[in-house]
């Protein structure tokens, strides 16, 4: 059953930021940035992007800070490949605020709504741009966690901001301070434009670039009985 919502909020207030990059630049303004707009704020993020949110917070980290595998009660699988994939970050994507089985899918989960995704992907385009690179190499580049937080946030624009861009983070800052600490609806949508056009571009470079390639030669090993 689609659901369709009749009662949206204008304005959302920010508190809760999953924030999960590749590309790190910019977050040294915009993690701060944030803070100092909402002094509130939680951040959830895995791997690299932890490390990196932990040193850049200092002793701050441990009051706004939470890795997603403390927070899913789920540990990253080795080599990072399942980090996000998880009910509880999807439930707290997807929620719609005003829909009551919603909320009671929360309590039962204790999963929390998320607000804000900052999200940039695996450099397959950057990867593929390499001489010499292989399939494998391209393949272990493609992105998963992303593009579907990414979906999944700009699905939910009723509720949710997603942020594909380092370029946005000043003009970001500059709306929620306008705002007061919230972005209203149309601010969402227009975000959420962008991550659909990002990640329809990053799928198109994908399939572009591996219906042009002839899979690497790699051991195989067969099953017998």
């Amino acid at each position: 059953m689609v659901n369709f919502v009749e009662r949206v909020d204008d304005f959302v207030r920010i508190r809760r930021v999953l924030v999960s990059v590749s590309d790190k630049s910019g977050l040294d303004q915009l993690i701060p940035g944030l803070l100092d707009i909402n002094p509130d704020t939680q951040f959830y993020s895995t791997g690299g992007t932890y490390q990196a949110l932990s040193q850049l917070l200092g002793s701050r980290a441990l009051r706004c800070l939470t890795s997603v595998a403390e927070y899913t009660g789920q540990p990253e699988t080795q080599g990072g490949l399942v980090k996000t994939l998880d009910f509880k970050i999807y439930l707290g994507l997807l929620t719609e605020t005003y829909n009551e089985a919603h909320q009671e899918d929360l309590s039962r989960t204790g999963a929390l709504p998320i607000d804000m995704v900052i999200v940039n992907l695996y450099p397959f385009a950057a990867t593929i741009a390499r001489e010499g690179v292989t399939v494998e190499q391209a393949r272990a580049n493609i992105d998963i966690g992303g593009p579907c937080m990414l979906r999944a946030a700009a699905k939910n624009y009723l509720r949710v901001v997603s942020v594909v861009d380092p370029a946005d983070y000043a003009n970001l800052l500059a709306e929620l301070r306008a705002g007061g600490g919230s972005l209203d609806l149309s601010i969402r949508y227009r975000y959420a434009c962008k991550a659909f056009r990002h990640t329809a571009a990053y799928d198109a470079a994908i399939a572009e670039y591996l219906g042009a390639q002839i899979p690497d030669e790699v051991p195989s090993v067969y099953a017998l009985g």
